[in-house]
């Protein structure tokens, strides 16, 4: 048996305005997500325990069958785990955004963009090397990571402060959302000292001068200490990988025992290497029994409240990654295909809410399938009355007893 995994980031969605009181997914043409709603089995996920923030960390826990309030420490670690980052038992890693801050260093500097503009790999990584070397010493150390995405570590840390993801804060004043608790003004202190260095670095003058926006501050988020989780390949006796452009589900899938597969042009944007994703997917399942493709674009259109990009990013996943997928994966022989948002990102509100998500199964086991005949949408999900809560049930099923769960 082949089990693969096709996540769209962030595609669920509330019904908004924008679109005539429809929500992405229905607006999109779709027909593979559509088809194996229609064949297979469609329901469903709650991936967000109650009390924790709704964030891809969390979500893809849950999707990989871990029990988040069990298992989740943070964002940091698990992104450091992506990039090779060996972590101590008092270590703390922290997610840190290059992003532009509005009306800087006044009393209403507000988030303007949490990706600075989308800056480059290229760009964000001598930034962020030249910070280190400025600010950062054998307790705190600056990694560079991909586009406005890196990581800070600080060595044999105490504790650390409450924290807020930027991108939950877009067009909002930043002081309320400033770390504040335990070492908060240690932490303060070096966002500070961040964004004075840089003001004059040679990245933000050039990009001034081609009217992009600057990466004039940093911001420390999501930190944790190293988490502490059984393989799923152990778990469940097989070989599986992870393809994905962000370092996040990178380290998650290597924490669970999973082989990060490189796509060149992915982007963890909705300019990605969709086609690329799609075939190292079919290459891998020659010799792997488990694969998890990752699509970050539709999430990143809805933190931007671009709705013709969301509806696009759903409707290129669809058509380069699940059709061709579906199309071929009949070929290993039998096989259980699972596609979902792991989270709702929803156009009106540009960040994350913990309603549960839809999902689709479909199996070349015929009494595997429900065959509701259903389009892939959150409202036929809700009325298929299939809802699997806790989230991190559901892969147990995929793997273990998809025949008794959908005979339900």
């Amino acid at each position: 048996m082949k089990y693969v995994v096709l996540l769209g980031d962030g595609m669920a969605d509330y019904p908004t305005k924008m679109l005539g009181g429809k929500t992405p997914l229905q607006c999109a043409f779709t027909p593979y997500l559509d088809q194996i709603a229609a064949e297979g089995t469609l329901g469903l996920v709650d991936t967000i325990p109650k009390g924790l923030n709704p964030g891809s960390d969390v979500a893809t826990l849950s999707v990989l069958g871990y029990d988040p309030l069990q298992t989740y420490t943070g964002r940091g670690p698990l992104e450091a785990a992506s990039m090779g980052i060996s972590l101590g038992p008092n270590d703390i890693a922290y997610r840190c955004n290059l992003l532009t801050i509005g009306e800087k260093d006044t009393a209403n500097a507000f988030m303007e963009d949490f990706t600075a503009g989308h800056i480059s790999t290229k760009e964000a990584r001598e930034i962020i090397v030249d910070l280190h070397k400025a600010l950062g010493s054998a307790q705190y150390q600056f990694f560079p990571g991909v586009g406005y995405r890196h990581l800070f570590v600080w060595r044999n840390a105490s504790s650390s402060p409450e924290t807020t993801p930027p991108h939950d804060i877009t067009g909002k004043t930043i002081a309320p959302y400033l770390p504040h608790g335990d070492f908060a003004e240690e932490v303060n202190s070096i966002m500070r000292r961040a964004g004075e260095f840089l003001i004059n670095h040679p990245i933000n003058a050039q990009r001034q001068q081609t009217g992009k926006k600057q990466a004039n501050s940093i911001w420390l988020w999501g930190q944790g200490k190293k988490p502490q989780l059984v393989p799923l390949t152990k778990k469940y006796s097989l070989q599986g990988g992870m393809i994905s452009a962000v370092d996040l589900l990178k380290g998650i899938g290597i924490i669970a025992g999973l082989k990060v597969l490189p796509v060149e042009g992915v982007t963890g944007y909705i300019d990605t290497n969709y086609e690329g994703k799609a075939k190292m997917a079919l290459d891998a399942l020659n010799f792997m029994d488990f694969v998890f493709v990752h699509l970050e674009a539709p999430d990143e259109m809805g933190h931007e409240g671009n709705a013709a990009g969301k509806i696009k990013a759903i409707e290129l996943f669809d058509e380069k990654i699940v059709g061709p997928i579906l199309n071929n994966i009949g070929s290993f022989g039998d096989y259980r295909l699972l596609v979902l948002s792991d989270h709702p990102t929803p156009l009106d509100i540009r960040t994350h809410v913990s309603d549960p998500s839809p999902f689709a199964v479909l199996s070349s086991v015929k009494d595997e399938n429900k065959a509701a005949g259903l389009s892939f949408t959150e409202i036929t999900a809700k009325e298929s009355s299939i809802l699997i809560s806790p989230g991190y049930l559901l892969m147990e099923k995929f793997i273990k007893d998809w025949r008794g769960f959908a005979g339900q």
